[in-house]
């Protein structure tokens, strides 16, 4: 059965060697954490250019992806360290696709998109090199709308419902920031994507043919 690992939110921080501020250091909430549609209550969410909005309220990170990662690092990474707000355990990371969904008691998250990683999530990590790191991994998380608002809590279980149609992981995602495969992302299209993601692959595509 799958469960909520943790909820994890962040307060603004520096961003280390730089002026600016992130809400990448999440903290495991024992709490419970009322989720609107635009996220959980109390995250900062600071780049609003990159982060947050509808389509990208919830961050999403499995388990199984940590338990790897702890065996790449060779150091045991606490939940939240990759900026997600939910730990899940038992999903398998790497295939989750937009369209799936979670439904935590009341709440019901639907997946859009792959987690793009950036120089903040390197500044967190302490490793200049991590962003290709992180790509090469291709273990992005899963960004989710919320379709149902409520409260989440560690502990609880989840309900993972499969997305019925086209499915593309958020892994075959992930590797179209290093190639384009129309193919890939015509399959993309016919699921709820995010929306800057959907203009993105009908531009693209529009251009290649």
């Amino acid at each position: 059965m799958a469960i909520v690992s943790s909820v994890n939110v962040g307060q603004p921080r520096p961003i280390p060697g730089k002026a600016a501020m992130t809400g990448i250091y999440k903290q495991p909430m024992e709490a419970d954490v009322q989720v609107s549609r635009e996220g959980l209550e109390g995250d900062a969410v600071l780049d609003r250019r990159h982060h947050g909005g509808r389509d990208q309220a919830v961050y999403v990170y499995s388990a199984d992806d940590y338990k790897w990662w702890s065996g790449e690092l060779g150091e045991t990474l606490a939940p939240g360290t990759f900026g997600d707000n939910l730990t899940i355990a038992g999903v398998e990371g790497i295939a989750v696709s937009p369209g799936d969904r979670f439904e935590i008691g009341d709440v019901i998250l639907e997946v859009t998109s792959h987690r793009t990683p950036c120089n903040v999530l390197a500044a967190r990590m302490g490793d200049k090199g991590f962003v290709k790191r992180f790509h090469q991994a291709g273990r992005p998380g899963a960004y989710c709308r919320v379709i149902e608002e409520g409260t989440l809590r560690a502990g609880q279980p989840v309900l993972f419902t499969p997305f019925d149609g086209e499915r593309v992981s958020v892994r075959d995602l992930m590797a179209l920031e290093r190639e384009d495969n129309p193919e890939t992302m015509r399959r993309a299209l016919k699921a709820p994507v995010h929306h800057k993601m959907r203009s993105e692959y009908e531009d693209k595509l529009a251009r290649l043919f």
